[in-house]
Order: C-alpha cells, then sequence, then structure tokens
C-alpha cells in the first residue's frame, strides 16, 4: 500500500485483496436506522403519495451508501484522517436519518443540508485519494459535478411544495444516478472481493430490517397464536430472501466481478449490478418489512392496498432485480423466477379477500416452492459452482 498524501493522515490506498474493516460495519450501522425511517414514513403515510415518497428517500440515502461503498473500496477507512472524516460523515447521515419521516416537510431543509454535508465529505475524500491517479481524479471530478448539482436541486426543493418538491427530487436522482453514464467509467477503481461483500452485508442489514419491522409491529398489542405465527412466516420470508441471493447468486457474481478486466469491463459490472441493480433488491425488502409490520398490527384482518404492495410487491421486485442482475452478470435468464414475481403481484388485487396472516403463509409456501425447485432442479450446477467459487 502506499499514501496517495504526504504524511501519516493522508489516505491509504487498498489493494485488490481488500475485505470489509469493522469501521465500514460501524457506518452501515447508521444505514439501518436510516432504512427503518423509510419504513416508518411509508407506514405513517400508507397512501401511494407516500409510497412514492419513501421510494424517493430510499434512492437518495442508497446513492449516498454506494459512493462510500465505491469511496472505501479505494482508500482504507481506518487510516489516517479519513477515519475522522467517516466519523463526520456518520453524524451527518443520522441526521439526514431522524429527519427521514418528514424529508417532505418540515425538516426538508435540514435534511438536504445534512444530505448534502455526507455527500461532500465523500467527494472531498475521494479527492484527496485520487491525487496521484490522474484518471481517477477525472472520474472524480465528473462525478462532483453531478453531485452537486443534485445537492443543489435537493436543498432548492426544500422550499416548494410536496408535489412540486418530489418532481424535483426525481430530476436529481436521475441527474445523480446518470452522472457515472455520462462521465464514463474508466477511471475508477475498485477491489472486487471487498466490493461484492460490502453489498452483500448491507442487504443482510436490510434483511435485518424486516426482523425489526416485526417488533415493531407488535409494539403495544397483545402477542397471541397469530401473531407468533405471523412473525414465524415473517422469520421464513426472510429467510428465503437470503438463501436467493446468498446460496449462489453472490457467490457467482462476486466470481464475475473478480474475473473482468480491471478499468471499463470491471467498473460498468460494478456499477450495473451492484449500484444500479441492487437498489431494487433493497427498496423490495424494505417494502416487504412494511408488509410484515402490516402484518403483525392486523393479523385476523384483511391487509390494506399499500400493505399488500409491501407483502407482495416487495418480493416479486426482489426476485424481478436478481432476474436482471443474473442477465447482467451471465446474461441468463431465470424463468422460474419471473414466473414467481408474477404470481405475487397477481395476489395484490385480492388483498381483500385474504386475511393478513393467510396472506403470509401463501408468501412463505411460493418462496420456498421456488428454493426447492430450483434446488432440485440445478442440483448439480449449483453443487459445482459453489465447489469452484469456495475452493476455484
Amino acid at each position: 500500500m502506499s499514501t496517495t498524501t504526504s504524511g501519516r493522515l493522508g489516505p491509504v490506498r487498498r489493494d485488490d485483496e481488500a475485505r470489509v474493516k469493522p469501521l465500514e460495519l460501524f457506518f452501515d450501522l447508521v444505514f439501518v436506522l436510516a432504512i427503518t425511517q423509510v419504513t416508518a414514513l411509508i407506514a405513517g403515510q400508507p397512501t401511494w403519495e407516500g409510497l412514492a415518497k419513501g421510494v424517493l428517500v430510499m434512492a437518495l440515502l442508497w446513492w449516498t451508501w454506494v459512493g462510500y461503498a465505491w469511496l472505501t473500496s479505494v482508500v482504507d477507512p481506518e487510516e489516517g484522517a479519513v477515519r475522522f472524516a467517516m466519523f463526520a460523515a456518520m453524524a451527518a447521515l443520522v441526521i439526514v436519518a431522524l429527519c427521514v419521516p418528514e424529508a417532505f416537510d418540515d425538516r426538508a431543509l435540514l435534511f438536504a443540508c445534512a444530505y448534502g454535508g455526507v455527500r461532500f465529505a465523500h467527494i472531498w475524500l475521494f479527492w484527496l485519494a485520487s491525487r496521484d491517479d490522474p484518471e481517477l481524479r477525472r472520474s472524480v471530478a465528473g462525478l462532483a459535478v453531478s453531485t452537486a448539482i443534485g445537492v443543489g436541486l435537493i436543498v432548492g426543493a426544500s422550499f416548494l411544495d410536496a408535489e412540486l418538491q418530489g418532481a424535483v427530487w426525481a430530476i436529481a436522482l436521475l441527474i445523480d444516478y446518470g452522472g457515472p453514464l455520462v462521465f464514463g467509467q474508466e477511471g475508477w477503481k475498485l477491489a472486487p472481493a471487498h466490493y461484492a461483500e460490502r453489498h452483500g452485508l448491507i442487504l443482510i442489514i436490510a434483511l435485518g430490517e424486516s426482523i425489526v419491522a416485526i417488533g415493531v409491529g407488535a409494539e403495544g398489542i397483545a402477542v397471541d397464536s397469530g401473531e407468533v405465527l405471523a412473525a414465524v412466516g415473517g422469520v421464513a420470508i426472510a429467510s428465503a430472501l437470503w438463501w436467493m441471493y446468498f446460496d449462489v447468486v453472490a457467490l457467482v457474481a462476486e466470481r464475475r466481478l473478480s474475473k473482468a478486466a480491471p478499468g471499463r469491463e470491471r467498473n460498468g459490472i460494478a456499477r450495473d449490478s451492484y449500484s444500479y441493480l441492487h437498489l431494487p433488491m433493497v427498496i423490495g425488502i424494505v417494502l416487504c418489512a412494511l408488509g410484515l409490520k402490516k402484518t403483525i398490527e392486523h393479523v385476523d384482518d384483511p391487509l390494506k392496498v399499500i400493505g399488500a404492495v409491501g407483502l407482495l410487491g416487495g418480493p416479486a421486485l426482489y426476485l424481478l432485480a436478481h432476474v436482471a442482475f443474473r442477465w447482467r452478470n451471465v446474461h441468463r435468464f431465470s424463468t422460474q423466477r419471473v414466473v414467481a414475481a408474477a404470481l405475487l403481484l397477481a395476489l395484490i388485487p385480492l388483498h381483500k379477500d385474504i386475511d393478513a396472516l393467510p396472506l403470509v403463509g401463501i408468501v412463505v409456501v411460493l418462496l420456498w416452492a421456488l428454493i426447492a425447485y430450483e434446488t432440485w432442479r440445478f442440483a448439480e450446477l449449483r453443487d459445482r459452482l459453489r465447489h469452484q467459487v469456495d475452493h476455484g
């Protein structure tokens, strides 16, 4: 390793074999609070407008987290002044998370300013890290432009009413997410194993939110047989979502990223497969957590439409994101996951006719039936891929 600035306080570059450091996990714990707050935002306003707000906030938070995932795949977050900058970014991110439920209302300006602080701290650290790397410096400069425009729009939107505010947010996100496409990806650097591991860990954190949602939904109510069955069903759903990503998909995707040629090819896969396509996975998990929370609150009643969209549409979105993820990595199409997603979506209009608890049971059966089918249908390939990834 070598520092990119003089002295022990400068950023220290990481090598390709780097793994996730404890400080990165500590940083991600703040993201747990942010995800919980997004669920609370939608649960507190269970309408299509509230759902749209939650998705916008989640997309904003995700792009913030993605930026730091790229950063800590280049520099060691525990060395030099980077450690203190990470602490400062965590403090600002806590403020962002606390403001999430009112990000479109009274705390819109505070949310926007704290969000700007997190984003610009990221750019500043990347700028320092790119001091001796002209290609990386050019990429950081391009990212700084799209970040400045995006943050400026979010700050400006805080002075607008709710409808215009949402529209400006959407434009800001479009510019921010489009930055890497416009300015290219050749100059970026990353440690493949670290980058893939970091995204896997954030999915575990998001899945943890679905467990937290069960506990939040049970607050203030008597826990009887219905709530117990719903809680067990919620764990079964979260476990199924974990299995469908970590059993084979995550391992093969990491190998694909590691074997890609450094530069344009590897960076393109990292951008598309991880930075972009993991967002709908996380949103799907958050929506599922919302559905489980509403189920625990009303086990003997039908879910309202937003709760049903969460419980059924969340796993469906998660599965469809997996299909796109697999296609981007290995150009193979998963028909069975598309069919399962379609069945889940087809159940949403029936939410008024089925109580919440049986609906959870249907989701459990469908997801685990999919897992059983894939395990049987692709048993030999699955065993070979896991063996190759683990020992090849």
